[in-house]
């Protein structure tokens, strides 16, 4: 069975046994982003609802669902739509990536095409930035001194690097396809040309594969990080006038599917 059937399958499986439905099911990490290696896992994340009963309850509830299939080979995991809209109206960076990955193995039309213009209405660039921001500096930390660093590792420094210069220059939410940002955004052609070299690369080693320290790349990342440190608390916050989450959460919930 190619795996994408697999996935759809497994989809399947958990609205039977969770007795939900399954309103967006896309990719999210290396394989949406652009640069798997050949033994990169699927990582599928998912928005799904309870029945309209399962809201009414005075309990806490767990809104999430966390599965491992395949020795770890094919994570499912996501968020019941309470959870998702509470943190959409944060502006989630994560949850802003799944309505836009690339990679889609189910999604509930129109509903789906509402969260995504849900989402981009709360789009806010200081809470983005925060979320890239962070996550490149955490990674950098590990790689920045190394003479010897996992090529996996480099990447994901700098595709969080990269989403803050998009949200400096171009003040949108940052492309899911890292090559998007690459290619759009201006910066030296030659670290360019390098960065796609290693690309192809990635996609013949394995995820462990470790690579000589690319010192160029390492200052543009440092200096990139520097910038956005600076300018990040001038940014602005929600771009657009608030959704009503409330009663597009009601809506949702009550839609028969």
């Amino acid at each position: 069975m190619p795996f994408t059937a697999k996935i759809k399958h497994k989809l399947q499986e958990i609205e039977q046994s969770r007795d939900v439905k399954i309103l967006c099911a896309t990719e999210s990490g290396s394989r949406a982003w652009g640069f798997p290696s050949p033994d990169s896992d699927y990582d599928v994340r998912i928005i799904y609802k309870h029945q309209p009963d399962w809201y009414l309850s005075l309990s806490d509830k767990k809104g999430t669902i966390e599965m491992m299939f395949d020795n770890g080979e094919l994570d499912i995991s996501g968020w019941d739509i309470k959870k998702a809209l509470q943190l959409m109206h944060k502006s989630n960076a994560a949850l802003q990536e799944w309505l836009q990955s690339p990679i889609i193995y189910q999604q509930e039309l129109p509903i789906a095409t509402h969260l995504r213009e849900a989402a981009a209405c709360c789009f806010s660039p200081i809470s983005t930035m925060h979320h890239y921001l962070w996550m490149a500096k955490n990674s950098f930390t590990e790689i920045e001194n190394a003479e010897n660093i996992k090529l996996k590792k480099l990447f994901y420094v700098l595709r969080a690097t990269l989403a803050c210069k998009w949200l400096l220059e171009k003040e949108g939410f940052p492309p899911i396809v890292f090559m998007q940002m690459v290619n759009e955004l201006n910066f030296d052609v030659a670290l360019k040309t390098k960065i796609t070299s290693l690309i192809a690369l990635k996609a013949t080693k394995m995820e462990g594969y470790i690579h000589p320290a690319e010192s160029e790349l390492n200052h543009f990342i440092s200096t990139e990080l520097k910038r956005a440190e600076q300018v990040f608390p001038n940014l602005s916050g929600r771009k657009q006038r608030q959704v009503d989450l409330d009663s597009l959460f009601k809506a949702i919930v009550m839609y028969s599917l």
